[in-house]
């Protein structure tokens, strides 16, 4: 029965006492605006002088020498009563002649105020009125000046603002009385949680189905959704629900889309927000938004706490402090360590995270009870391609020849996203053609223009620069197409698009490892391009920057990185922490023979490069040649010079080739390139900073 009363209880309003607040202070003010000598306030001085040229002015004074008192004589009383259409203030002031405010008024009369400017201006004016009265023969209008003194309003002046702060100082201890996880929250709500809660009735409406790829993500957690639907089965067999799950890998893999599909088939509340949500201007603020997510999701346990881009909050605690200290960003992320696995429990209630930078997430965060599971998110492969262009393709009215096969294969290196990207500028392209269904050829340009950039049609080049810039080329083709280990090529263009005068196109290989001989043919086909300038021309160009700018990173990994070198030996200097963003682990010495070798290992494949070419020089000259004729050539126009290829990758073989490239076409589909490092794939693109070339300087071809 007990419980039943106190269930039956009316609760307390808890903003009754604010609004006490708001009567007194709403009294205070009447108080204030009501206290006065005057019942009626007026405008306009021109009105006061006309009462008193009509003689119809009483007893009047100067109040501090800012305001007139006036009151009317009897003969301007009944002049107004009589007055049955009086005009402008006229009117006012019968108005208070018929109420005859005896409470605020001495003998019943009101007595009128007008606010002066220039007490010295009115006492001048009111001189000659009484000059023009004398002359008429009446009584004059005397107005004494007088010191008035407000004493309430003085104290109200007082106390009001010492009132107003006391108000607000209570107002902000209530509202922190209860902390930011507490029931009254921080003031203004800034402690409070900025999570989106997708509840029963609210959903991403997003399932694993719509996920393409992905399986053993998509199988982490899927089992982490299945604990959460039915724990008997798991916890019969002892076993405990996973505490949290980290997805980790490349922009554009899916993780999102991961934690959407949880919290479309999750029956459970589902807590959404990002790492940086919990960063605010305010000390504090981060720390208390955390307690506050944890507490909502205890309260509504089971359930999912996602949060994006946690390296936000989770960096690694310490480092660079000199440089990159932030104390608040610390307490935030102590404050998450707590709450996820600290002295408190929080049964029922799953985190799950999601980052492309893991290696800066402080170890603390990364260990299990935290983080039971680090699920790694990487680029599709060949047949999760393939699944991700059947979703994306959905929506899009395709042609019935459409190969999703040849696209799949086509495209390595392309996350989910991008392969979204790609469809939807393809249906732009077609509708910008004005076609009724989206073509191969639609995709191939679209590709073209995600990769390649805008083609730049208009765009001034010399004659010397176009032969410059073909036989830049045409080295790049030459000696890929020569060495075993070099990337397939797709085709070669001197079409401007983007920042590139021309560009030599490739279908990476997928490689897991990578051998040295296949670095030093990369190497080797990326310093054809400069190579090929200095056999034709004799002099060497700015167009090789990125070219040499690639080489001289492989160089360098070779060498200090991945242990390829004879000299240095198995060492790496590989810093995967960044801890040695300012000093290096070697010394000045290792330093200078890291700088010897990575010289050599360019030169000998500069060299290496000039001999291929060399040796192969009327083909080179033929290609080149043929790519100024057709701006764009493809495979076959290599095979038709050089013959099949000796070499055939991996690639090449399952490559599905349709129908051939045309001729005509100044683009066509390629392979991505350069989207990831992972590939050790860039375009050979010669700088749009090359210097004209003179036919009198060229050797002989």
């Amino acid at each position: 029965m007990a419980e039943n009363n106190n269930s039956n209880k009316p609760k307390r309003n808890p903003y009754a006492i604010y609004w006490i607040y708001a009567v007194i202070v709403l009294g205070i003010i009447v108080a204030a605006y009501y206290n006065g000598s005057s019942d009626a306030q007026l405008r306009n001085i021109n009105t006061f002088y006309s009462l008193a040229d009509s003689s119809m002015i009483g007893d009047a004074r100067i109040v501090n020498y800012k305001r007139v008192d006036f009151k009317l004589n009897e003969a301007g009383e009944k002049a107004l009563k009589a007055n049955k259409n009086p005009k402008g203030e006229l009117k006012f002031i019968k108005k208070a002649l018929e109420k005859k405010s005896n409470g605020f008024s001495q003998k019943g009369t009101p007595v009128f105020s007008i606010d002066i400017v220039d007490a010295g201006n009115f006492e001048t004016k009111l001189d000659e009125i009484n000059e023009r009265l004398i002359a008429k023969g009446k009584a004059t209008i005397s107005a004494p000046p007088v010191e008035e003194r407000d004493y309430f309003g003085s104290i109200i002046g007082f106390l009001l603002p010492i009132l107003i702060i006391i108000l607000i100082w209570v107002f902000v201890m209530r509202r922190m009385s209860g902390g930011g996880g507490g029931a009254g929250g921080q003031i203004f709500n800034i402690g409070k949680s900025r999570a989106q809660v997708y509840e029963k009735g609210k959903s991403t409406n997003i399932t694993f189905k719509d996920v393409a790829g992905l399986e053993g993500a998509k199988e982490e957690i899927q089992e982490i959704v299945e604990f959460l639907r039915s724990p008997q089965r798991y916890t019969e067999l002892g076993a405990k629900i996973p505490k949290g799950a980290l997805l980790v890998g490349p922009p554009g893999t899916g993780k999102t889309l991961l934690a959407k599909a949880v919290a479309g088939e999750a029956k459970v509340p589902f807590f959404s927000l990002s790492g940086s949500d919990f960063v605010e201007m305010f000390v504090g603020v981060g720390a208390s938004r955390v307690r506050d997510l944890f507490r909502q999701a205890k309260e509504k346990a089971p359930a999912i706490i996602f949060i994006d881009e946690i390296d936000a909050i989770g960096r690694a605690r310490g480092k660079n402090n000199g440089f990159n200290s932030n104390d608040e960003r610390e307490n935030t992320l102590n404050q998450l360590l707590t709450e996820m696995d600290g002295f408190g429990t929080n049964s029922g209630v799953i985190i799950l995270a999601a980052t492309n930078r893991a290696d800066v997430l402080d170890a603390a965060l990364m260990r299990a009870g935290r983080f039971d599971r680090q699920i790694y998110v990487d680029m599709p492969d060949l047949n999760e391609r393939k699944e991700i262009f059947q979703v994306h393709l959905k929506p899009l009215k395709l042609d019935k020849n459409m190969d999703i096969d040849f696209l799949s294969k086509q495209t390595p290196g392309f996350s989910g996203a991008d392969i979204a990207n790609l469809c939807n500028e393809a249906a732009l392209i077609a509708a910008r053609k004005n076609k009724k269904f989206v073509e191969k050829q639609d995709f191939l340009d679209a590709v073209d223009r995600i990769i390649g950039g805008l083609e730049k049609k208009n765009k001034i080049i010399t004659k010397e620069e176009k032969r410059a810039i073909a036989f830049h080329e045409a080295g790049h083709a030459t000696t890929s197409w020569l060495l075993e280990h070099a990337h397939p090529l797709v085709k070669v263009t001197i079409v401007p698009r983007g920042r590139s005068l021309g560009a030599a196109w490739y279908l990476p290989e997928e490689r897991q490892i990578t051998t040295t001989e296949q670095i030093l043919d990369d190497m080797c086909s990326a310093l054809g391009g400069r190579a090929a300038e200095q056999l034709i021309f004799g002099k060497i160009s700015t167009g090789a920057l990125s070219d040499l700018e690639k080489v001289t990173k492989q160089a360098y990994a070779m060498v200090s990185i991945y242990g390829l070198n004879e000299r240095v030996g198995n060492i790496s200097f590989y810093d995967s922490q960044g801890r040695d963003a300012f000093t290096k682990p070697y010394s000045d010495d290792t330093a200078r023979i890291i700088d010897e070798e990575v010289s050599k290992l360019i030169e000998t494949q500069y060299q290496r490069a000039l001999k291929i070419l060399s040796e192969n020089k009327d083909k080179l000259t033929a290609l080149a040649d043929k790519l100024l004729d057709k701006e764009v050539i493809f495979k076959e126009d290599l095979e038709e010079i050089f013959g099949k290829r000796l070499w055939i990758s991996e690639e090449e073989e399952n490559m599905a080739v349709n129908t051939p490239p045309s001729e005509d076409s100044t683009t066509n589909f390629v392979s991505e390139q350069g989207m990831d490092e992972a590939n050790n794939s860039d375009s050979n693109v010669i700088n749009p900073t090359i210097e004209p070339l003179d036919h009198t300087n060229k050797s002989e071809e």
